[in-house]
């Protein structure tokens, strides 16, 4: 009996320091290799499945915004996937393939 008291405050302990621990940033980098490396590539270049030229690109931060949220052409939207921090990260990222080539 003593054990599970244990065990349940150990439990409620536990969940208290997962609900206050800080929320990660978004890594755009991480985001683009899990959901977009596929059809843009590595390097942004790739063009599978009809992707457009990453790296070549002249959108803005807010229309690449635009794009992955509602999607665009054979693209899918991406707004039941990301949360709006996750889309801006990955945003921000795709305009460093632009600046590495």
């Amino acid at each position: 009996m003593i054990a599970m008291k244990y065990l349940s405050l150990a439990l409620v302990l536990l969940g208290f320091l997962y609900a206050c621990s800080p929320i990660p940033e978004a890594d755009g980098h991480e985001i683009y290799k899990t959901y977009c490396v596929s059809c843009h590539g590595a390097k942004g270049n790739m063009g599978g499945n009809g992707a457009f030229d990453l790296s070549a690109s002249a959108l803005g931060l807010e229309e690449r915004v635009r794009v992955i949220h509602t999607g665009r052409n054979t693209m899918t939207s991406f707004k039941a996937l990301l949360s709006p921090e996750q889309i801006r990260a990955v945003a921000e990222y795709t305009l460093e393939l632009k600046q590495n080539q």
